[in-house]
């Protein structure tokens, strides 16, 4: 079990991303409730399969076995499996931070749609094996870095989400990609809650270039294997450069859109989570420091606190991005 160190730099529970200014995120959604009423289950949808008969079980046991390691990742020392998969935030699941390995017993991915539409030439409803088949998988170690400044190293498994986006064929009124979780009380039991301020699905953006960008990871899997429910089976975003929450899990419907999609956190505390959210330093939380960040493990003994680095250590990389634009304004 993780035990949390306490510093006077570090964001106490009740500073994190209140209602009023003074609840954290978890404790305050816990303290309003998740809405349940009123939420409508993905319906089931005819799937354009490409091919029939291999089951994306299948497909994946062998894409896994046969992924190739990237060779830009990073040396750190990875965060062991055990603290990957039963520390995170999925509050579809619950609000805290064991919520989802504790709720997530039973949750099927199958069947599993994902809804293509907007400025595409090929929208439609596609299975797992539509998404999975012609993808290799690659095994790449990314630093995560929360905005909540704790911070893993995780054996990452997928594809490049830039080559998903151009089989889609993405018009040039496509400027922006925007990603929707499933909403099912069924499978995820907090949204079966009452009244809630979370406007579920959960939604995430990103503007094209960033959608585009080699490092932008369509995950399939952690440590070698399949994802598991809490860390956001079976298909989710990794945008490393960017804070944890831009990086949609369970996703079931991908937008191209011309206008920038206003994200979950947006529309909840828009002056604390921006449409960029980018790991920076230089730009603090209005109520903490983002100068340094808790690697997980740690421990009251060993907080094993460590700078930050400016996009999470990847600024070579995508630093050309946002050439020009003022990091304070566009948080």
């Amino acid at each position: 079990m993780l035990i949390r160190s306490r510093d006077k730099t570090e964001p106490k529970s009740f500073e994190i991303t209140p209602e009023t200014g003074y609840w954290s995120r978890r404790d305050w959604l816990r303290a309003v409730g998740l809405m349940g009423a009123g939420l409508a289950t993905l319906k089931s949808v005819p799937a354009m399969a490409l091919e029939q008969g291999v089951t994306w079980q299948a497909m994946m046991k062998t894409k896994l076995a046969n992924s190739s390691k990237w060779p830009s990742s990073t040396s750190e020392t990875p965060t062991p499996y055990k603290d990957v998969v039963t520390y995170n935030n999925f509050y579809e699941f619950g609000t805290g931070k064991n919520d989802p390995v504790n709720n997530s017993e039973g949750f099927k991915v199958d069947p599993w749609r994902v809804k293509v539409e907007g400025e595409v030439a090929k929208p439609g409803h596609y299975t797992l094996e539509d998404i999975l088949r012609p993808h290799t998988f690659e095994d790449r170690v990314y630093r995560f870095r929360c905005v909540e400044a704790w911070s893993m190293v995780v054996p990452w498994v997928g594809f490049p989400l830039a080559d998903l986006i151009k089989r889609f064929e993405p018009t040039s009124k496509a400027k922006y990609v925007r990603f929707e979780t499933l909403v099912d009380p069924d499978r995820f039991p907090a949204q079966k809650f009452g009244r809630s301020t979370i406007p579920w699905p959960y939604v995430e953006g990103l503007r094209m270039d960033e959608a585009l960008h080699p490092l932008t990871l369509m995950v399939t899997g952690v440590y070698g294997k399949a994802l598991l429910p809490q860390s956001g089976a079976p298909l989710r975003l990794m945008v490393p450069w960017k804070y944890g929450f831009k990086s949609i899990k369970s996703i079931v419907k991908i937008q191209f859109v011309e206008k920038a999609p206003r994200s979950t956190w947006q529309q909840l505390a828009a002056q604390e989570y921006g449409f960029y959210a980018n790991v920076n330093p230089e730009v603090d939380h209005p109520r903490w420091s983002q100068k340094r960040e808790r690697r997980l493990p740690n421990s009251i003994w060993d907080p094993n606190w460590i700078p930050t680095q400016k996009f999470n250590g990847y600024e070579e990389q995508v630093g050309p991005l946002y050439a020009g634009m003022n990091l304070k304004t566009h948080y």
